[in-house]
């Protein structure tokens, strides 16, 4: 696969064709990917709320300052921030190592002792700010797989989260959204498809220190 090409090939679909819809597998793939991502310390601080219900999308266009592509997609991606990181979120992650990795309590506690302290000493706004920055991450991913699977993504910082929480139940869960990501395929008549993309030269872009 010529991953330069598909890159150049991704933009911010501006429509989306309402009647194709990603296949099961291109879901998996997709969550997958979600799921698989670089966070800070392993920590996963995030969710991803997948959304396919057409009545629902087109609710949720009026919280997202009237952008259509919600209503459009095959799927809209909400990815959230857990509201409390806390001692109990970090010992449940470190379960999960002892249990994938048969790893020590001997050389865990150690690092999950410093965790835990690192977090107690922390401002809710701070460790708030921290969790948005691995939801960025997660997007980076996301933004990248659905170009090498030929998926349309169009990522959207422009939305009222209360009004995608209620909605969606989402603090029920201790969930914040910060993101959306509508999926799915380009109508053939979005205009923004055959414009060139605008990128600084290489050179302008990338220092090499050797």
């Amino acid at each position: 696969m010529d991953i330069k090409k598909q890159l150049e090939w991704r933009y911010a679909v501006k429509k989306f064709d309402s009647d194709e819809l990603l296949t099961p597998e291109k879901r998996e793939i997709l969550e997958n990917a979600f799921n698989l991502t670089a966070t800070s310390f392993g920590l996963q601080p995030i969710r991803l709320v997948v959304v396919q219900n057409k009545k629902l999308q087109k609710e949720l266009v009026g919280h997202t300052y009237g952008q259509q592509q919600v209503a459009q997609a095959s799927h809209v991606f909400v990815i959230c921030i857990e509201q409390q990181i806390d001692k109990e979120f970090i010992h449940d992650y470190f379960k999960r190592v002892q249990q994938i990795r048969n790893t020590s309590d001997e050389i865990l506690n150690p690092f999950k002792g410093a965790l835990v302290d690192s977090f107690s000493k922390k401002e809710m706004d701070e460790v708030r700010v921290w969790a948005t920055n691995q939801a960025y991450l997660a997007l980076g991913t996301l933004l990248t797989v659905c170009a090498l699977e030929g998926v349309d993504s169009c990522p959207m910082e422009g939305f009222n989260p209360s009004g995608y929480d209620t909605l969606l139940g989402l603090e029920k869960r201790k969930l914040t959204s910060v993101l959306v990501l509508p999926v799915g395929y380009r109508a053939k008549d979005d205009m923004f498809a055959a414009l060139k993309k605008v990128r600084k030269n290489l050179k302008d872009s990338i220092i090499n220190i050797s």
